[in-house]
């Protein structure tokens, strides 16, 4: 008898533990393209940097990606856990590209994402004088 009830209770543990379970929250993913709007092809060594920011709190700078680039727009792409993402704080995307060193490309204005309802955005970077 000890045994029948050991395996009765052995199967429905294995049965709720079926019935348990947890999805975990998708991730939360930032996308878009930066570019700039004058007609003008990039010298070769250019490199993007592109960050997800707070946009309320100078240098907070949440997500960053640097890489080579030989023309623009550039496709970008960010992805957050859930739990990192605070409600309050207002996260916005800004680009810049460099040539040896010196910022030749970059925002001026606010492309804001996430608190929004925004995921998708097109940066668009100004010529640096």
């Amino acid at each position: 008898m000890k045994i029948k009830m050991k395996v009765i209770l052995a199967t429905l543990l294995l049965m709720l533990a079926g019935c348990v379970t947890v999805e975990p929250e998708p991730p939360i993913i930032v996308n878009g393209a930066a570019g700039y709007l004058e007609r003008v092809n990039l010298p070769q060594g250019c490199s993007v940097t592109i960050a997800v920011i707070d946009l309320d709190t100078p240098g907070v700078i949440v997500a960053q990606k640097t890489f080579d680039i030989a023309r623009a727009p550039v496709p970008f792409k960010f992805t957050f856990a859930r739990e990192t993402i605070e409600s309050h704080v207002n996260y916005g995307v800004v680009a810049m590209i460099q040539y040896q060193g010196k910022v030749i490309f970059q925002t001026y204005d606010k492309f804001p994402v996430i608190n929004n309802g925004k995921y998708t955005t097109e940066v668009v970077m100004k010529l640096v004088k």
